[in-house]
């Protein structure tokens, strides 16, 4: 199982449109995915629970430490079979349950939202991963994404000069675009939606995809076996 963990400790990055398309990706390309919640607030739940019975399967996962009587063994439940297994962590995660995830994680990709506020705290998040976070260096590959990205944004100098001091990748900035939002509403990813709508959505997330997924064979910014969930829904 290949375990891709979407994770900072800032709210409001945009971990769960990452971890929401980055699994649809998976799904359509008819890898077995899953997808793991542990935020309390469930926003990656509630987009599967918005998804089409035609669309891809994706298994939930919910890993949210919660008080009562639930067995939070059994709800966080993975299917032996599974080849992708994609987790969305909460803000603010820390001590115990960040090590419980980093432990599991053989990518860990960090979304940074476009403010000097956030690229400090995502610096300070990542040296205290790497110092703190038990993370096997050997294992487990780390990069950042810039997300959320206005056209009117700077260039993300200091964070890439802090990036580059730790020899760690900046794969790739992805806009601020209705699309994303559009997906997120209907239980969807861009990689499912008509590719002719989404094709500059597609190409800046292409770099995500190639990290972790290079073996692959994109045409048009998608695999060539994935399924067009727009064109399906049209029935074109």
């Amino acid at each position: 199982m290949q375990t891709i963990l979407v994770i900072n400790s800032k709210g409001g990055s945009g971990k769960t449109t990452l971890a929401t398309n980055i699994a649809s990706y998976f799904a359509g390309s008819q890898r077995k995915t899953a997808l793991m919640d542990y935020d309390p607030q469930g926003s990656s739940l509630h987009w599967l629970q918005l998804r089409s019975t035609k669309a891809a399967a994706i298994h939930a996962a919910d890993a949210a430490v919660q008080k009562g009587k639930r067995m939070r063994s059994l709800q966080m439940y993975v299917p032996e079979d599974t080849g992708i297994l994609v987790i969305d962590a909460p803000a603010g995660v820390d001590g115990v349950l960040l090590q419980e995830m980093v432990k599991k994680a053989d990518y860990i990709l960090v979304p940074v939202a476009p403010s000097m506020i956030d690229i400090h705290a995502t610096a300070d998040f990542i040296r205290d991963l790497l110092l703190k976070g038990g993370i096997n260096k050997q294992q487990t590959r780390i990069a950042v994404v810039a997300n959320r990205v206005r056209k009117s944004m700077p260039v993300y100098r200091p964070l890439e000069r802090f990036l580059q001091v730790l020899s760690l990748p900046f794969l790739t900035r992805i806009s601020d675009s209705d699309q994303y939002i559009l997906a997120a509403e209907q239980g969807t990813g861009i990689f499912e939606m008509d590719a002719a709508l989404v094709a500059t959505e597609r190409k800046e997330f292409e770099p995500i995809l190639d990290w972790l997924d290079p073996q692959a064979d994109r045409q048009d910014g998608r695999p060539e076996n994935v399924v067009d969930f727009g064109r399906l829904c049209s029935g074109a």
